[in-house]
């Protein structure tokens, strides 16, 4: 398998905007190996061992990114403002409605530096770093630090089974609780509770009303909308939309419901 350029610029995915002067390059599809363990090396997320031994050194300062793109939010309380995605590369889960099953492998190895340019390319005020699991990798931390630092509005999207302390306080942290029937919610890492801030925001996809059941029993015994922002999304194409609506009006809870809005204008296009 041949190196994957670190200095090109990552290609543009359907649609996405391309800022004055971006390139292409193409990506290369690398086989992952799931787990729980944040990566040190980036080629541990999902490449050889004899390459991973060969690149300890010069990955040091890069993160494997599936796709940077500039679209609208189209969730969390920042939905609808125009935001740079920094998507990054590989997943310790596998949850039954997840749409971006096209950034578990693959991606390009860039360094912090050209990431930073790439995003800077577009002049925006918001970034949001997602993935895949974005803090499965060490460099994520790095690289929320750098973005925060470079006067951007971050914000970081997790699956709640990675420790989040020590994510840079700047950042919003949208953690997302696994429901019964995404499969994973064994994996939910409960210590991230008691982390949360006013400044971050808590999320719930919901799939059926057991889920929903699930769901407002957590948001009560954990206090969470005490805690911060909570945010109760219909799994698309799962759950109907009004039917959320009308058990969140009927048990007068303390939630802003959320419909995704870039599944609206774009029907889930990567690069959107």
């Amino acid at each position: 398998m041949s190196n994957v350029d670190t200095d090109a610029p990552l290609p543009l995915r359907h649609g996405g905007v391309e800022p004055s002067g971006a390139g292409g390059a193409a990506s290369q599809l690398l086989p992952q190996t799931a787990g729980y363990a944040i990566t040190s090396d980036l080629a541990s997320v999902g490449d050889s061992p004899s390459r991973m031994a060969s690149s300890s050194t010069s990955n040091v300062s890069q993160l494997r990114i599936t796709e940077i793109f500039y679209s609208l939010q189209g969730e969390t309380s920042r939905v609808g403002l125009p935001t740079v995605f920094i998507r990054l590369t590989g997943c310790p889960m596998r949850c039954t409605y997840c749409d971006t099953a096209y950034a578990f492998t693959g991606g390009q190895n860039m360094s912090l530096a050209n990431i930073l340019q790439q995003v800077a390319e577009y002049a925006p005020r918001y970034v949001t770093v997602t993935g895949g699991e974005p803090l499965a990798q060490k460099n994520c931390l790095s690289l929320l630090r750098a973005l925060c630092d470079a006067g951007y509005q971050v914000s970081l999207e997790t699956g709640g089974a990675l420790d989040i302390s020590e994510v840079d306080a700047r950042v919003m942290r949208v953690l997302d609780i696994k429901t019964p029937a995404s499969g994973e919610s064994a994996k939910n890492l409960w210590e991230n509770l008691a982390l949360l801030t006013r400044h971050d925001e808590i999320k719930f996809v919901l799939c059926d009303v057991n889920d929903y059941q699930w769901a407002r029993q957590i948001l009560q015994q954990h206090h969470l909308a005490e805690k911060c922002a909570v945010l109760f999304s219909p799994a698309h194409g799962t759950l109907d939309a009004t039917q959320l609506a009308d058990w969140i009006l009927r048990d007068h809870l303390p939630v802003r419901m959320q419909v995704q809005l870039h599944k609206l204008l774009w029907n889930n296009e990567p690069g959107h």
